[in-house]
């Protein structure tokens, strides 16, 4: 996967997660690449990119066509399944933040990108 998300022009949205993990995977690393592979098939979803620093840190911003398409995705069944595991495993802390993205600036970004990988 690359390292940047292929977006169309805006406008559209841009959820920022924002997160400190817990200690030990427990089950976090197959967990997050069903949700990215989950998030593919979402209607509406346009990609994402996330990192993640030593010390656990971690940001992820997905890219969505509308407020209803995030929407969708956080009532998905089996991301409701994600996001409960998340706060009893997996983080110490978290937040979420939606925003629209109305510009957009490219620098030797391939055209068929879709993705980055953690």
């Amino acid at each position: 996967m690359s390292a940047i998300s292929k977006t169309p022009q805006p406008p559209y949205y841009a959820v920022i997660f924002t997160s400190v993990r817990t200690e030990g995977d427990n089950g976090y690393d197959k967990t997050a690449n069903e949700m990215v592979e989950l998030g593919f098939s979402q209607a509406g979803f346009l990609g994402a990119e996330s990192v993640r620093d030593a010390a656990g840190v971690g940001i992820t911003v997905s890219y969505w066509e509308s407020l209803e398409a995030i929407e969708n995705w956080k009532d998905n069944a089996r991301h409701k399944i994600a996001q409960k595991l998340g706060q009893e495993l997996w983080y110490e802390s978290f937040a979420t933040r939606i925003c629209k993205v109305e510009r957009l600036g490219l620098f030797k970004v391939d055209e068929g990108e879709k993705m980055i990988s953690k």
